[in-house]
């Protein structure tokens, strides 16, 4: 990549020295000059007290100190770069919130990243201060010189030694060295300019992110993500454990027990039957609720026989007639087996509720490994995935699974819902 300040001076080379370009150049140069000589001198005394303490076990913990002392110098060289490059340099290190010193110390020592910023500061203070402190020779040198005549003035009837063996006593005759001060001047802008656009490449080298630190981030935040689903699904199964085997039976229990005493009641003539009869009926209706929060939870269908069947299952139940066509030669993994499922479970909700459809068609298939939903239902149309979190979540699951969901809904219908999930991912 091409440093901004070189493409100013490779498009407008005449003008560069008289743009902002130069002052730019020279604040990154000297501001880098300052930051590189304090860096030589903690690097020198870090590693000359690491290696003296090193026999008693202190100095291996200052030398692991210099081995990452190059992030924080990093990251504060990737702020100090806007001063002459306008793009922003990428952090190649990703995120751990949470983390103690420990876990973070291996994290950071295994990357690549940590050695290249390592590198960087040991360049930045070696080469970059000792090529600084020439350039802020010869800046100072021609500011001095432009302003001889200046300094001569100010200090008459005085001479000034401007060069050795020969005093200068008239503002006049210092505007030689003025002159070869404003050379200089202009020869420290173009090699102001150069100086920096070779700093800014080095960094852009050493201190940006690479494709393996990209996708080293990606496959971290892909697993972060799985992980998550695996603990939703391990919280899911447990909750409909416990609904199965506690209140379930619970109810189950109470509702025989409240038979047993209508029996007792029947054919006596007492109030207590018909509270007892209405409370027997009520506590059918929970159980039948609590058997549906269950099966919605996780149908034991999908986990026995496989999405084909779950779906059957799903279009006898729903108030809409549904046709199902599912084309697929064996049982697909879990995770995409779950999701197909609770995303044509969530159609059909939307397109009970608010699609006013009477028909509705699931067709399933796999293409090329990967499983093809499709859901259409001959409503009105104009739904709108963002107006609710239910479509929308289960884009962000689809999504976890590398796959897609797209939703095609015209004014007037019908509406279509396609996803697409790789059963390898």
């Amino acid at each position: 990549m091409t440093a901004a300040v070189w493409e100013a001076l490779r498009q407008r080379p005449l003008s560069f020295a008289f743009s902002v370009w130069p002052l730019r150049s020279w604040a990154f140069l000297l501001s880098g000059t300052v930051m590189g000589f304090l860096v030589l001198v903690v690097y020198a005394v870090l590693l000359f007290v690491g290696v003296a303490l090193s026999v008693v076990g202190v100095g291996l913990v200052i030398l692991l100190a210099v081995a990452v002392s190059g992030i924080p110098l990093a990251t504060l060289e990737r702020q100090r770069l806007r001063i002459i490059e306008p793009e922003p340099l990428l952090d190649p290190h990703g995120s751990l919130p949470g983390t103690s010193t420990l876990p973070w110390l291996r994290t950071r020592l295994r990357e690549r990243a940590t050695w290249r910023e390592l590198a960087y500061a040991l360049i930045h203070g070696v080469v970059f201060t000792a090529t600084g402190i020439g350039f802020t020779a010869l800046l100072g040198l021609s500011v001095i010189l432009v302003a001889t005549p200046v300094i001569v003035w100010a200090i008459s009837p005085d001479t000034v030694m401007l060069i050795p063996g020969q005093a200068i006593s008239d503002p006049l005759a210092a505007l030689p060295g003025s002159a070869v001060g404003l050379l200089g001047l202009l020869v420290s802008a173009y090699a102001g300019g150069l100086l920096a656009g070779a700093q800014v490449g080095v960094a852009y080298f050493l201190l940006s992110a690479r494709d393996e630190d990209l996708s080293s981030r990606v496959i971290e935040l892909t697993r972060s993500r799985a992980r998550l689903i695996d603990a939703f699904e391990a919280e899911r199964r447990r909750i409909e454990h416990d609904l199965h085997d506690g209140a379930q039976q619970q109810l189950v229990a109470l509702s025989m027990t409240l038979g047993l005493a209508e029996l007792e009641l029947r054919g006596q003539d007492s109030p207590a039957y018909p509270l007892v009869s209405r409370a027997r009926g009520e506590a059918h209706q929970a159980l039948d609720q609590l058997r549906a929060l269950v099966r919605g939870i996780h149908p034991q269908v999908l986990t026995d026989h496989g999405l084909p069947a779950a779906v059957a299952e799903l279009a006898l139940r729903n108030p809409i007639p549904v046709t199902v066509t599912m084309d697929l030669p064996h049982r697909l993994p879990r995770p995409v087996e779950t999701t197909a499922y609770f995303t044509i479970t969530e159609a059909l909700a939307n397109a009970s509720k608010h699609s006013g459809a009477d028909e509705v068609g699931v067709v399933g298939r796999l293409k090329d490994d990967k499983l093809v939903l499709l859901i259409t239902d001959n409503g009105h149309g104009g739904a709108d995935p963002d107006s609710g979190a239910g479509l929308q979540g289960l884009a962000d699951r689809v999504a976890i699974l590398k796959g897609r969901l797209i939703v095609t809904s015209p004014a007037g219908g019908p509406t279509q819902l396609r996803m697409e999930v790789p059963c390898s991912a």
